[in-house]
């Protein structure tokens, strides 16, 4: 179960590509290059393609791809900050099971399956919508839109080309960090330590004080 349910959040975004999107990604058409300068294409690895992807595979896709998974990332991130902080939302979880979300522990895993099925439902059919476009709160991506540009609403557009660049890049490598470091979270459970501070020994105590 646990990892039917982490398979679900990582690959969700993947599983409900918008039909435009499933199109695209099957036309044998040009494959797009990257060069230094490019969106994401940052040092120290620079143009960085061990396995000779990028002359090979639809690169649009894969990049819509990691956008989507980097900022599920970091929603995910802050969630384990947040729950490990004891911060939870007042009332019930589910009014119908009892379950309040004081009730939720503090695990990766644990507090994953603290949620109902019929919340996760409602969890993967919101997805599906943002990612067909059906959602008010997001647009479906499509060929003639920059990778990762989906806001549904007034968003902050960047006129200076530079400071865009920047952003984007920003917002490229922040993903890139937060996937490592859910990985790395979900790992140190795994070895039975604690998700944010794993060197507290396997109950999750603090470590030796150093003088």
């Amino acid at each position: 179960m646990i990892a039917t349910v982490a398979l679900a959040l990582l690959e969700s975004v993947q599983a409900f590509s918008a039909p435009a999107m499933r199109a695209a990604s099957t036309r044998s058409s040009a494959v797009t290059m990257f060069s230094e300068g490019d969106l994401g294409v940052l040092p120290p690895l620079g143009v960085y393609d061990p396995l000779g992807l990028i002359e090979t595979r639809d690169m649009r896709r894969y990049e819509i791809m990691e956008i989507k998974h980097g900022r599920a990332a970091m929603l995910g991130f802050l969630h384990v900050i947040a729950i490990h902080a004891g911060i939870r939302f007042p009332g019930y979880l589910s009014a119908s099971l009892g379950v309040k979300f004081s009730d939720v522990p503090s695990g990766c895993f644990a507090s994953l399956e603290a949620v109902p099925t019929f919340g996760w439902l409602q969890i993967m059919f919101f997805t599906c919508m943002q990612e067909t476009g059906a959602s008010p709160f997001a647009e479906a991506q499509t060929d003639d839109k920059e990778p990762g540009d989906i806001a549904g609403i007034p968003w902050v557009r960047y006129d200076d080309p530079e400071t865009k660049t920047f952003k984007l890049n920003v917002e490229r490598q922040n993903g890139r960090a937060a996937m490592m470091g859910m990985l790395g979270c979900f790992v140190h459970e795994l070895l039975g330590v604690d998700a944010l501070y794993p060197t507290g020994g396997l109950g999750g105590a603090a470590p030796p004080e150093i003088f």
